[in-house]
């Protein structure tokens, strides 16, 4: 049998309004992440790992950082005709700006016709986590769905937090319900305790989702958000199937990470995403060479500690060193330094993600914060040890006390 044609989109034009005030002056698929990665690289990582080279990225949002990572970044053969194209909104269609998930592809259907897929993979480009597509599909083609949700699942107490898919009681992998936040959610027949929640990827039939969108873009009460819109309206009429993650084995993966995902739509949940990845047996693998995640090569030399004398080691442990990093007599515990991150003598980092080029000056304290590209720390300044002092300069504090300092600021005080 023929392997269906492919074709790949990659939902990228978010706002990100709760990850403020990271997503300022970025779309949030293009938030930096674990030193060195874009958000939007998971989501490519894995279209690329599982073998689909056809795929465009939609963005709109204050999009330059993110067109500019994926020109620069993922380039693909021209002599394969293959290729990862970052696409704005063009206002094909009318004139305004992309409504939802469901009229960004609506107004990109041309591509479609173009490239004549029998499949399209829908992904989402903000969320952590490792998937093989190509699994999904498989499963896809062998249950004659339309449109097949893949779902990830969560605890039957967070289920008012997802987009829920209730099963049919006589095939478990076709869709009966697909509920927004319910509080009522009844848990799995196999797994009382546990619903399955909306990883917002979809894999269609590529002439079902032209006419799908096609309506949708034709009904004025509509949100035209693929979770809310689209695929109700195959559940609807009885075509829409469900996979379940838990069924996706990604070569390399351990059993701690291998139905690992992230929603890193929160401060907090940016914040914990990074820290996953520090422990000494990671709860997110970065080093799982079989199913790489990929991104590009900073052209930074390697990661620098000086000075070993006593009261002024420069060291760092339990922590991610990206290139280009020099420690200069400075102590880093429980951190992701990205690149270019200059730390000086005796400044102590615990707990913190800072990106890069970011400097920290002598004396100076940084503990359980996140520091924006740019950021100038001020000798014997200190950041995340009195909120009132942190709110009081302007900068962000979360309920959970995380501190974040945007992008470019030059702490006087």
């Amino acid at each position: 049998m023929a392997q269906p044609r492919v074709l790949a989109i990659v939902l990228a034009g978010g706002e990100g309004k709760r990850l403020m005030p990271l997503t300022t002056h970025r779309a949030k698929p293009a938030v930096p992440f674990g030193g060195i990665y874009r958000l939007v690289d998971f989501a490519l990582s894995n279209v690329i790992n599982s073998h689909y080279l056809h795929v465009i990225v939609l963005t709109q949002y204050k999009s330059h950082s993110l067109d500019r990572h994926v020109s620069k970044t993922w380039r693909m053969s021209p002599l394969l005709g293959n290729y990862v194209a970052a696409v704005p909104a063009q206002q094909r269609v009318g004139k305004h700006w992309y409504l939802g998930s469901a009229d960004a592809i609506y107004q990109c259907l041309n591509i479609i016709d173009d490239e004549r897929p029998d499949i399209v993979v829908v992904v989402g480009a903000d969320h952590v986590y490792r998937m093989d597509f190509s699994q999904m599909v498989q499963a896809h083609v062998e249950s004659g769905a339309e449109l097949t949700v893949a779902g990830i699942r969560q605890p039957l107490a967070e289920a008012d937090q997802f987009g829920v898919i209730e099963t049919d009681a006589s095939d478990p992998t076709r869709i009966r319900a697909f509920r927004e936040k319910p509080k009522d959610a009844i848990g799995l027949a196999d797994s009382p305790h546990e619903v399955l929640a909306s990883m917002g990827n979809y894999v269609i039939d590529a002439k079902a989702l032209a006419r799908a969108v096609t309506e949708d873009a034709e009904n004025v009460n509509s949100r035209h958000d693929m979770g809310g819109d689209i695929v109700p309206a195959f559940v609807e009429r009885g075509t829409a199937a469900v996979y379940d993650f838990i069924r996706n084995d990604v070569p390399g993966s351990t059993p701690r990470d291998r139905d690992y995902w992230r929603d890193v739509g929160t401060l907090d949940a940016y914040y914990e995403a990074n820290i996953d990845l520090i422990a000494i047996e990671p709860v997110f693998n970065l080093y799982n060479d079989e199913w790489p995640l990929l991104t590009g090569y900073t052209g930074l030399p390697p990661a620098k500690f000086v000075h070993a004398g006593a009261g002024r080691l420069g060291h760092a442990a339990d922590s991610i060193v990206s290139p280009g990093v020099v420690v200069s007599g400075a102590t880093v515990s429980g951190s992701v330094l990205s690149p270019g991150v200059r730390l000086h003598s005796w400044a102590q980092v615990t707990d913190s993600v800072l990106m890069d080029g970011v400097q920290v000056s002598r004396y100076a304290q940084v503990h359980r914060s996140i520091l924006d590209k740019n950021v100038v720390v001020p000798e014997r300044a200190r950041i995340g040890l009195d909120h009132e002092h942190d709110l009081a300069r302007g900068f962000t504090v979360t309920e959970s006390g995380l501190t974040v300092v945007p992008k470019g600021t030059i702490i006087t005080s």
